[in-house]
Protein backbone atom coordinates (compact mmCIF):
# COMPACT_ATOMS: atom_id res chain seq x y z
CA UNK A 1 0.00 0.00 0.00
CA UNK A 2 1.21 3.35 -0.79
CA UNK A 3 1.97 5.76 1.96
CA UNK A 4 1.07 9.32 1.53
CA UNK A 5 3.11 12.42 3.79
CA UNK A 6 0.76 14.98 4.86
CA UNK A 7 0.68 18.38 7.28
CA UNK A 8 -0.38 17.99 10.56
CA UNK A 9 -2.20 20.84 10.57
CA UNK A 10 -4.28 19.40 7.58
CA UNK A 11 -5.44 16.74 10.10
CA UNK A 12 -6.69 19.38 12.34
CA UNK A 13 -3.58 19.08 14.98
CA UNK A 14 -2.64 22.72 15.86
CA UNK A 15 0.62 23.07 15.06
CA UNK A 16 0.24 26.04 12.37
CA UNK A 17 2.39 29.43 13.21
CA UNK A 18 -0.82 30.66 15.15
CA UNK A 19 -1.91 27.57 17.07
CA UNK A 20 -4.25 26.48 14.67
CA UNK A 21 -4.91 23.74 12.26
CA UNK A 22 -7.19 22.93 9.28
CA UNK A 23 -9.69 20.28 8.08
CA UNK A 24 -11.63 18.06 8.58
CA UNK A 25 -10.80 16.56 4.87
CA UNK A 26 -12.81 13.88 3.78
CA UNK A 27 -10.05 12.22 1.67
CA UNK A 28 -7.24 12.82 3.79
CA UNK A 29 -9.89 11.12 6.69
CA UNK A 30 -10.26 7.99 4.33
CA UNK A 31 -6.68 7.70 3.74
CA UNK A 32 -6.05 7.90 7.80
CA UNK A 33 -8.57 5.09 7.82
CA UNK A 34 -6.87 2.94 5.50
CA UNK A 35 -3.57 3.52 7.57
CA UNK A 36 -1.80 5.45 4.33
CA UNK A 37 -1.04 9.11 6.06
CA UNK A 38 2.30 9.47 7.73
CA UNK A 39 1.76 13.43 9.46
CA UNK A 40 4.37 15.60 10.19
CA UNK A 41 4.89 19.57 10.55
CA UNK A 42 8.10 20.76 9.41
CA UNK A 43 8.28 23.42 11.32
CA UNK A 44 7.84 21.86 14.23
CA UNK A 45 10.39 18.76 13.41
CA UNK A 46 12.33 21.80 13.00
CA UNK A 47 12.49 22.69 16.22
CA UNK A 48 9.87 25.82 15.77
CA UNK A 49 7.56 26.37 18.65
CA UNK A 50 3.30 26.23 18.55
CA UNK A 51 2.76 29.14 17.88
CA UNK A 52 5.30 30.96 16.52
CA UNK A 53 5.94 34.06 14.75
CA UNK A 54 4.84 33.90 11.24
CA UNK A 55 7.50 33.72 8.74
CA UNK A 56 7.79 33.80 4.64
CA UNK A 57 10.80 33.50 2.24
CA UNK A 58 12.00 36.66 1.11
CA UNK A 59 10.87 36.27 -2.89
CA UNK A 60 8.62 32.86 -1.83
CA UNK A 61 11.25 30.76 -3.22
CA UNK A 62 11.77 27.32 -1.05
CA UNK A 63 14.64 26.13 -3.56
CA UNK A 64 16.54 29.24 -2.96
CA UNK A 65 16.60 28.91 1.05
CA UNK A 66 17.81 25.07 -0.10
CA UNK A 67 20.53 26.07 -2.36
CA UNK A 68 21.73 28.75 0.81
CA UNK A 69 20.84 31.74 -1.31
CA UNK A 70 18.21 33.30 1.16
CA UNK A 71 16.80 32.47 4.17
CA UNK A 72 13.29 32.22 6.18
CA UNK A 73 12.26 35.62 8.49
CA UNK A 74 9.92 36.06 10.43
CA UNK A 75 8.21 39.13 10.85
CA UNK A 76 10.35 40.10 13.59
CA UNK A 77 12.95 39.72 11.30
CA UNK A 78 14.67 36.55 12.95
CA UNK A 79 16.36 34.02 10.85
CA UNK A 80 14.82 30.56 10.91
CA UNK A 81 16.20 29.00 8.01
CA UNK A 82 18.15 26.45 9.84
CA UNK A 83 14.78 25.59 11.45
CA UNK A 84 12.95 25.18 7.95
CA UNK A 85 16.23 23.21 6.68
CA UNK A 86 16.04 20.29 9.31
CA UNK A 87 12.64 20.00 9.02
CA UNK A 88 12.25 19.37 5.44
CA UNK A 89 15.47 17.12 6.10
CA UNK A 90 12.90 15.18 8.69
CA UNK A 91 10.16 15.21 6.05
CA UNK A 92 12.70 13.67 3.82
CA UNK A 93 13.38 10.99 5.96
CA UNK A 94 10.12 10.39 6.61
CA UNK A 95 9.51 9.77 2.65
CA UNK A 96 12.96 7.62 2.67
CA UNK A 97 11.75 5.21 5.48
CA UNK A 98 7.98 4.82 4.01
CA UNK A 99 8.99 4.58 0.16
CA UNK A 100 6.58 7.65 -0.02
CA UNK A 101 6.32 9.17 -3.34
CA UNK A 102 3.32 11.54 -2.95
CA UNK A 103 2.57 14.34 -0.57
CA UNK A 104 -0.19 16.65 0.74
CA UNK A 105 1.09 19.74 2.12
CA UNK A 106 -0.23 22.95 3.30
CA UNK A 107 -0.98 25.77 0.46
CA UNK A 108 1.17 28.70 1.02
CA UNK A 109 3.20 27.65 3.45
CA UNK A 110 7.12 28.78 3.73
CA UNK A 111 7.39 24.94 4.06
CA UNK A 112 5.40 23.58 2.67
CA UNK A 113 3.16 25.13 -0.21
CA UNK A 114 3.64 23.51 -3.65
CA UNK A 115 2.71 26.24 -6.17
CA UNK A 116 2.49 29.76 -4.93
CA UNK A 117 4.18 31.32 -1.50
CA UNK A 118 4.08 34.29 0.12
CA UNK A 119 7.04 37.12 -1.23
CA UNK A 120 8.63 37.75 2.03
CA UNK A 121 7.13 41.27 2.13
CA UNK A 122 4.79 40.17 5.13
CA UNK A 123 1.98 42.20 2.82
CA UNK A 124 -0.10 38.98 2.00
CA UNK A 125 1.45 39.45 -1.61
CA UNK A 126 1.42 35.91 -3.34
CA UNK A 127 4.37 35.06 -5.86
CA UNK A 128 4.66 31.84 -7.50
CA UNK A 129 6.98 29.37 -5.63
CA UNK A 130 6.83 26.75 -3.05
CA UNK A 131 7.95 26.13 0.12
CA UNK A 132 11.36 24.70 1.45
CA UNK A 133 9.98 21.07 2.30
CA UNK A 134 8.22 20.99 -0.76
CA UNK A 135 11.36 21.50 -2.76
CA UNK A 136 13.23 19.15 -0.80
CA UNK A 137 10.71 16.64 -1.67
CA UNK A 138 10.14 17.29 -4.98
CA UNK A 139 13.93 17.35 -6.08
CA UNK A 140 13.84 13.89 -4.41
CA UNK A 141 10.93 12.89 -6.78
CA UNK A 142 8.14 13.06 -4.47
CA UNK A 143 4.76 14.73 -5.87
CA UNK A 144 3.37 17.73 -4.17
CA UNK A 145 0.12 18.37 -3.59
CA UNK A 146 -2.33 21.09 -1.44
CA UNK A 147 -4.97 20.54 0.21
CA UNK A 148 -7.07 22.02 -2.65
CA UNK A 149 -6.01 19.55 -5.11
CA UNK A 150 -6.83 16.20 -2.88
CA UNK A 151 -9.10 15.00 -6.41
CA UNK A 152 -5.89 15.48 -8.19
CA UNK A 153 -3.79 13.40 -5.62
CA UNK A 154 -6.31 10.99 -5.41
CA UNK A 155 -5.86 10.07 -9.12
CA UNK A 156 -2.02 10.24 -8.85
CA UNK A 157 -2.44 7.47 -5.83
CA UNK A 158 -4.42 5.55 -8.16
CA UNK A 159 -2.14 5.53 -11.04
CA UNK A 160 0.73 4.56 -8.70
CA UNK A 161 -1.31 1.93 -7.20
CA UNK A 162 -2.00 0.55 -10.90
CA UNK A 163 0.93 0.34 -11.53
CA UNK A 164 1.06 3.45 -14.29
CA UNK A 165 4.72 5.08 -14.12
CA UNK A 166 3.00 8.83 -15.02
CA UNK A 167 1.70 9.15 -11.76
Amino acid sequence: MQKILVSRCLLGEPVRYDGGSHGPFVQLETWRRQGRLVAVCPEVAGGLPTPRPTAEIPGGQGAQVLDGACGVLTIDGAEVGAAFLAGARAALQLVEAHGIRLAVLKARSPSCGNRENYDGSFSGRRVSGEGVTAALLRRHGVRVFSEEALAEAAAALAALEAGDGAA
